[in-house]
């Protein structure tokens, strides 16, 4: 394990590091997960393994420091990743982002374009998402003030989640957690989409084949923007088909 102090009160940044060739592969979880935990198996898999690999940890999220004073926007995840990556030496990283993750590996390459040289989005959130209690997710969390979120919603939350995904969402600062999800429902301005289109890398879009396709298509393929759609998977496609997203992942990191 590895760390990198991203704050100025010396928070720290942790992640699992697979040595191997470069250029780095840099992998970020989605709300309340944790990269070691959702992508090892993926990192691992012939198809991906043999390159420098950085499993890592968000501020706020898994093995990684959870402070209750920060902000916790997308802004600051990806600022936060960018000086862990610095600590790391590392430029020109190949990135995948999975759900929240993906949204922050958007705003690390707007805002740290050199640090980024493609990016590889798995069932990324791109837009705005409307509050609603009966959801789970950021669209739950997000719908409850932070006061009754630490005072009884966060604790609720194991039952609503089932077990695989309480698994790592319990190593979650409770602040960290729905701050997040506030932000991540709230999107930047412009949206993650709106930053897509226009950023000047090769980029994937990874989706599960049930979904029937992905919201603004016809704009995502028109911007370069390649999209793949992976079968016998639900949101979590790495861990649902570890083949066919090992299949989909490599294709879309191929140069060219």
């Amino acid at each position: 394990m590895r760390d990198a102090i991203v704050t100025p009160n010396g928070d720290r940044i942790r992640w699992v590091e697979l040595p191997g060739a470069g250029p780095a592969r840099l992998y970020l979880h989605g709300l309340g997960a944790s990269s070691p935990v959702y992508f090892a198996a993926a990192a691992a898999h012939p198809l991906l393994a043999g390159r420098r690999s950085l499993l890592l940890d968000l501020l706020g999220f898994g093995i990684s420091d959870r402070p209750a004073d920060r902000a916790y926007t997308l802004e600051e995840h990806a600022d936060a990743v960018a000086a862990a990556l610095g600590a790391a030496e590392v430029e020109g990283a190949e990135v995948i982002g999975h759900s929240m993750g993906g949204a922050v590996a958007v705003v690390l390459a707007h805002r740290h374009p050199r640090l980024v040289s493609r990016l590889v989005l798995v069932d990324a959130n791109l837009d705005p998402i409307a509050p609603d209690p009966e959801r789970i997710g950021s669209s739950g969390i997000a719908s409850v003030g932070e006061a009754e979120f630490l005072a009884g919603g966060y604790g609720r939350l194991a039952e609503r989640v089932g077990p695989s995904w309480w698994a790592t969402m319990r190593l979650a600062g409770p602040e960290a957690l729905h701050r997040s999800a506030v932000h991540l429902a709230r999107a930047t301005v412009p949206t993650m989409r709106e930053t897509l289109l226009g950023l000047d890398l090769p980029r994937a879009y990874l989706y599960p084949e049930a979904d029937g396709g992905v919201a603004g298509a016809d704009g995502l393929r028109a911007a370069g923007v390649r999209l793949t759609a992976v079968p016998d998977c639900w949101h979590n496609i790495m861990i649902d088909n570890p083949e066919g997203f090992a299949a989909a992942a490599a294709s879309a990191l191929e140069p060219g």
